[in-house]
């Protein structure tokens, strides 16, 4: 892993000297006493942030799905985290940073296989405690990558099927796409160097990619993972018309989906800055992060205004009626975070603004798309907002990336193009990896009967048929009753007192009788 780092170092003075105002000799980062101590708390804070961020997930899920649901989509994403960390210490940092050890002259023997994948450091065997502080950053960002699919399958997943996909993407589809680009020696890594390649060429398109915070394999991979469980889940019931035309289904609560937004938002200033892994070695460090944290406020900004007013024209031109849709603008926001994640460190400000202006209407773009010409119900819009503001990340990487900071920078910036031809490579080899996995994966679940609720569950909502009752107490079927084969009302929870059993039958009979409904007992009497 040490030898990981001084590569790393090397990406950053190449990074640090595009910044105005630097001294011409840089600091080495050991050369400040206790520097590693205090970069481990800052990048520890930042994972503590990334984590986080699971809050804004559970929040904008529960928000977006009706209250029929909510308990199960929470319960989703805190399995998130669950599953997701013990998936990442068996097999998923191994895959993603499990570099070979230097010899002792320096050299590396490795197999070219490790352009794909890592081979070592499996349940943590080997690994050394300074590798920690790495292991837990990573952690908290493949645990992002896998919560972004809740929110595409809600509301019609059982709960099986969604804990395997969660090991199959942490263990094994995330982490190869983080070695691809953030390992020394991944095939499309821009800190690779002639030591550390055993392919034909040392930087893909004499370039490599430069993705700061995780556009391709934080929010691409969850995007086009989400888009294979959707389509090969299918529609929630009453999602279509008989003439295949989309039928609304808001969430239960904007309020609960705009808080979900701002917890984002807060914990992204965890996940972009704290991408620099570090804050003192020399004064580029906190410039750089600093620099980050304003693109990323800038790249949320912009998106949600864009957003709001694009639908806002949108949809006054298509009806004549003005409106300033609050769940859209949230979603913008999260479109221009994603937008702005991948380039955050090597674009000036005013790229940042274009950047997440342009964001906005790609996602509500894709989200047309999906919605009205694939026909794929994603209820929280995750393909269009990772998959495809992550992909527009990417690009705008390959167009804005200033002079100097990265050594390739942006064709806007008269670059001469190869790092627009490496990120190109980079998103269909994502799109190529994620599909070709996750597809077969989720129609093998799927053929075993795994994949999808029975119907009466999903129309009786999840959280009556699977967690003993609605999230709201206030609602009618807090109880949990549901409706038998017959069409009558049945209790599903019952109690160590059978006293309590008959008063709850009494109660939920005298709630029925006054809707109008028969139970299931004045029926069989």
């Amino acid at each position: 892993m040490a030898d990981t780092v001084a590569l790393t170092q090397t990406m950053y003075d190449n990074l640090a000297t595009g910044i105005e105002g630097f001294p011409d000799t840089i600091i080495n980062i050991g050369s400040i006493e206790g520097a590693s101590d205090i970069n481990a708390g800052w990048t520890l804070f930042s994972g503590y942030l990334v984590f986080f961020m699971q809050v804004g997930f559970a929040m904008l899920c529960a928000g977006a799905v009706r209250a029929k649901n909510a308990k199960n989509i929470i319960l989703l994403n805190m399995l998130d985290a669950c599953f997701g960390s013990i998936a990442w210490f068996i097999t998923g940092f191994a895959f993603a940073f499990g570099d070979p050890a230097a010899n002792e002259d320096g050299t590396y023997s490795f197999a070219r296989s490790q352009a794909f994948i890592g081979n070592r450091f499996f349940a943590q065997n080997q690994l050394e405690r300074t590798s920690y502080v790495t292991w837990f950053f990573q952690f908290t960002f493949a645990a992002t990558a896998a919560t972004i699919v809740s929110g595409a399958v809600a509301e019609r997943c059982r709960f099986e099927a969604y804990m395997m996909y969660e090991f199959m993407l942490v263990m094994l589809v995330y982490p190869v796409v983080a070695h691809w680009v953030w390992s020394p020696f991944g095939w499309a890594s821009a800190g690779r160097s002639p030591e550390t390649s055993r392919q034909n060429y040392v930087l893909l398109a004499g370039s490599g990619v430069y993705d700061f915070a995780g556009d391709g394999p934080v929010h691409m991979v969850g995007g086009l993972a989400s888009l294979a469980g959707a389509w090969v889940l299918g529609p929630r019931i009453g999602r279509f018309d008989a003439a295949g035309s989309p039928v609304p289904m808001p969430g239960h609560s904007a309020a609960l989906n705009v808080l979900g937004v701002f917890f984002l938002w807060f914990g992204w200033y965890g996940f972009n800055p704290g991408s620099t892994n570090a804050i003192v070695g020399y004064p580029g460090y906190s410039a750089i992060s600093s620099a980050v944290a304003i693109n990323t406020t800038l790249g949320a900004a912009t998106g949600a205004i864009s957003t709001l007013f694009t639908v806002m024209l949108h949809t006054y031109f298509s009806t004549g009626v003005v409106v300033w849709d609050l769940v859209i603008a949230g979603n913008g926001a999260l479109a221009g975070l994603v937008g702005i994640t991948g380039p955050c460190a090597y674009v000036q400000s005013w790229s940042a603004i274009i950047i997440g202006s342009i964001a906005g209407p790609v996602m509500y773009g894709c989200s047309l798309l999906n919605l009205h010409v694939l026909k794929v119900d994603d209820p929280l819009d995750a393909i269009a907002v990772h998959a495809g503001a992550g992909a527009w990340g990417l690009i705008a990487s390959a167009a804005f990336a200033d002079p100097g900071m990265p050594a390739p920078y942006g064709f806007i910036m008269g670059g001469n193009g190869s790092l627009l031809a490496a990120h190109i490579i980079f998103i269909l080899a994502i799109f190529g990896w994620v599909l070709g996995v996750m597809t077969p994966f989720f129609f093998l679940i799927k053929k075993v009967g795994l994949f999808r609720v029975p119907e009466e569950w999903e129309v009786q909502g999840l959280d009556v048929s699977l967690h003993a009752g609605t999230a709201y107490p206030h609602e009618p079927n807090a109880n949990g009753f549901k409706l038998g084969d017959d069409g009558a009302a049945r209790g599903a929870v019952t109690h160590a007192n059978p006293l309590a059993d008959a008063e709850l039958d009494s109660r939920v009979a005298a709630a029925l009788n006054r809707l109008g409904i028969t139970s299931a007992n004045d029926k069989q009497a």
